[in-house]
């Protein structure tokens, strides 16, 4: 399954992932996108937010 960004199949630093059915998510729970994209702008809370950049696996 292709995403919206490339994959780098390296971790992106700093960002833990454990959604593991995305195609950027490595074993070791990191994501390996080229950039992630964080949804919606006027989010108050975590609940309110969203990976925009997730693709299914």
């Amino acid at each position: 399954m292709q995403g919206r960004v490339s994959n780098t199949h390296n971790p992106l630093p700093g960002v833990k992932c454990v959604v593991n059915t995305c195609v950027y998510h490595d074993q070791h729970d990191h994501c390996t996108a080229s950039a992630i994209e964080i949804q919606p702008r006027n989010a108050k809370n975590t609940e309110e937010t969203d990976c925009a950049t997730f693709a299914p696996k």
